[in-house]
C-alpha cells in the first residue's frame, strides 16, 4: 500500500515537465484533447510578459491551442509599457496597473501604451496564421468615489458584448481585448487587465484563466503554492492579505471573483519559461499555480470506464510490492469497491473498501495509492477518512487495513492500531495467510 509519506517535494516550475508529458510529445497532448475541445480559455497576459523575449513562443502555443479547437481570448495588461513611458515623456502617472485613481494624462499615456501593446499581440498573431481583431467589446463606468477620493477615469466592467466576442470566435478569430474599456459616451476609461479576465470568463462561460505573469506562481508567506482551493485563498484574502505577494494579490482576488462566477480553474503561470502554457495545460502537475473550486477536486465511486486509468496509476506500486498484483479484469471485476481522487479530470489517487457478506460490522481498506507528485498533500488522509465515512455509512463499525510498507501511516495518521489475525474474518484469514505477504493488520473502530 502506497499512502502519499516520504518523497520529495514539487520540482520547481521549470523543471515540473521533466518527469511528465514533453511539449512535443503528441500522445501527452492528446489524451487532453476530447477534454478542451471547444473550451473558451482566457488568456491574460501581463504587459512584463509581453515585453519579454519568450512572447513569441506563447503565441506559438496559442497557435497550438487554437490547432486543437480550443477557443481562446487574449486580455493584456500594459503596466510595465505605462510606466516606461511616463518615463520617457516625463510626465508623472496617478496609478500603473488600473486599480487606483486615473488622471487624465495617465489615460492618455495607457491610450497610447495599450495600443502600442495590442499591435504587439495582433503582429504576432498573423505571424502564426490565426486571425485576431482587437475589440470595442468591454462597455464601462467610472468606478466613481472610493474613501472619499474620486478615481477620476478608472473604469469597472458596466457589459460585455459577448454576442460580438462569440461571432468573432465562431469565426474562429481571437479577440484582443485591451485593457481601455469605454463609458456610455464613447469615451476611454482605464480597466484593470486581471478584472478584465475574470469579468470575460463569466460573461464567456470559459472553463479557464490563465494569467501569464513574470513570477513562478501565487506566492504565499513566501513560497509558490502549486494548488489551493478558492476556500483557502479567500480566507487567506480576507485574514491575512499581507501574506500574498503584493505582485499577486490582484490576480488572487480576481480568481477569486471568477471561480465565485462560475470558471472552475484559474492558472497562474510564469510567462517567461519555454512551453510553460502548453505544459501548464497538458500536464495533470503543470508548472504554475492552480486555484480551484470544490468542484476540481474530488473524490468519487470508479466507473468502468477507470478502469485502465487505475491499472496504470497501481502498476509501479505493484512492482515495488506496496499494492498486491490486479489485472485489469480483476479491476473491472470489482470497480463498484474503487472511489478514485481526480485532479482537473484526472485520476491521481485510489482506494478500495470492502464488506464482508459474514461479518456486516466490519469493512476492509484497501490498494491505497497517491501519485509521487502529490504526496505530502493531505490527500492519501482524505482518501481513508472518505472510506471509512463510507462503511459507516453502511453499518460498519469496524474497519481494517493491510500494509507491508505503509502502515506506520495508517497508525500515525490515519488513527488505525495494530491488531493480531483475530480480527480477520475466516475467509480473510485464509487469504493472508497464502498470501505469504506477513502485512501488519491494521484496525480503526468507527465512532
Amino acid at each position: 500500500m502506497s499512502t502519499g509519506p516520504g518523497p520529495t517535494p514539487p520540482p520547481p516550475a521549470s523543471s515540473a515537465i521533466a518527469t511528465t508529458i514533453k511539449p512535443t510529445d503528441l500522445r501527452g497532448i492528446l489524451k487532453y484533447v476530447p477534454r478542451f475541445q471547444g473550451q473558451i480559455f482566457i488568456i491574460a497576459i501581463d504587459g512584463a510578459i509581453v515585453a519579454d523575449e519568450n512572447l513569441g513562443n506563447l503565441l506559438v502555443d496559442i497557435a497550438v491551442l487554437r490547432s486543437l479547437a480550443i477557443k481562446v481570448v487574449l486580455v493584456h495588461g500594459i503596466g510595465q509599457q505605462l510606466i516606461e513611458l511616463a518615463a520617457l515623456r516625463n510626465v508623472p502617472i496617478s496609478d500603473a496597473y488600473g486599480t487606483g485613481l486615473t488622471d487624465a494624462a495617465t489615460l492618455d499615456l495607457a491610450i497610447r501604451a495599450s495600443s502600442r501593446v495590442s499591435h504587439v499581440l495582433l503582429e504576432g498573431l498573423t505571424q502564426n496564421s490565426l486571425k485576431c481583431a482587437i475589440t470595442n467589446s468591454i462597455r464601462a463606468l467610472p468606478v466613481g468615489i472610493i474613501k472619499g477620493v474620486d478615481q477620476q477615469l478608472t473604469g469597472r466592467v458596466e457589459r460585455i458584448d459577448k454576442d460580438f466576442l462569440g461571432e468573432l470566435i465562431s469565426q474562429q478569430v481571437v479577440p484582443i481585448v485591451a485593457p481601455v474599456a469605454f463609458g456610455p459616451d464613447g469615451k476611454s476609461l482605464r480597466v484593470n487587465s486581471d478584472l478584465l479576465a475574470a469579468e470575460l470568463a463569466e460573461a464567456l462561460h470559459a472553463t479557464k484563466i490563465i494569467y501569464l505573469t513574470p513570477s513562478g506562481g501565487l506566492e504565499i508567506n513566501g513560497e509558490v503554492r502549486r494548488e489551493i482551493s478558492v476556500d483557502a485563498l479567500r480566507t487567506i484574502l480576507r485574514d491575512k492579505p499581507e501574506l500574498i505577494a503584493e505582485p499577486a494579490r490582484s490576480k488572487a482576488a480576481h480568481a477569486v471573483k471568477a471561480i465565485e462566477t462560475g470558471t472552475p480553474r484559474v492558472h497562474i503561470v510564469d510567462g517567461r519559461i519555454f512551453d510553460g502554457l502548453i505544459n501548464e495545460i497538458f500536464s495533470s502537475e503543470g508548472v504554475g499555480s492552480l486555484v480551484y473550486g470544490n468542484d476540481y477536486q474530488q473524490i468519487r465511486t470508479a466507473k468502468r470506464s477507470d478502469v485502465r486509468l487505475i491499472y496504470n496509476l497501481t502498476r509501479n506500486a505493484v512492482r515495488r510490492e506496496e499494492l498486491l498484483h490486479r489485472t485489469q479484469q480483476a479491476i473491472e471485476k470489482n470497480i463498484d469497491q474503487f472511489f478514485v481522487f481526480e485532479v482537473d479530470e484526472n485520476i491521481i489517487a485510489c482506494v478500495t473498501l470492502y464488506f464482508y457478506p459474514d461479518c456486516p460490522d466490519l469493512a476492509e481498506v484497501g490498494s491505497l495509492y497517491v501519485l509521487p507528485f502529490y504526496h505530502n498533500r493531505g490527500i492519501g488522509k482524505k482518501m481513508v477518512e472518505y472510506a471509512c465515512l463510507m462503511a459507516k455509512e453502511r453499518g460498519a463499525t469496524r474497519v481494517i487495513a493491510l500494509s507491508t510498507q505503509s502502515f506506520g501511516f495508517f497508525t500515525n495518521v490515519c488513527g488505525f492500531a495494530e491488531a493480531t489475525k483475530e480480527v480477520l474474518p475466516e475467509a480473510r484469514l485464509k487469504l493472508y495467510d497464502d498470501s505469504g505477504r506477513n502485512a501488519k493488520i491494521l484496525v480503526k473502530q468507527l465512532d
